[in-house]
C-alpha cells in the first residue's frame, strides 16, 4: 500500500537529480565537483530503487503478472 508511492518519489527524485546534474554539467563548464555528487546521489538513489522493488517482489506487494493473462 505504501510501497508504490514511495518507489514513485524515488523515482522522481532520480529525475531530479539527472535534471540537477545536466544543469550543473553546463553552468561549471568542468571545473566543479557538483555534477559528481548528483552523480553519487543519484546512484544512492538507484540502489534504493532496486532495495524498494526487491522488497516489493518478495513480500508480493508488487506482482510480475502480465494483465491480459488472468
Amino acid at each position: 500500500m505504501w510501497l508504490k508511492p514511495l518507489i514513485t518519489v524515488v523515482i522522481i527524485l532520480i529525475l531530479l537529480s539527472l535534471a540537477s546534474s545536466l544543469f550543473f554539467l553546463f553552468k561549471d563548464q568542468g571545473k566543479g565537483k557538483r555534477s559528481v555528487y548528483s552523480l553519487g546521489a543519484r546512484v544512492s538513489l538507484a540502489v534504493v530503487l532496486l532495495m524498494l522493488v526487491a522488497y516489493g517482489l518478495y513480500t508480493g506487494e508488487l506482482g510480475n503478472s502480465i494483465p491480459w493473462n488472468q
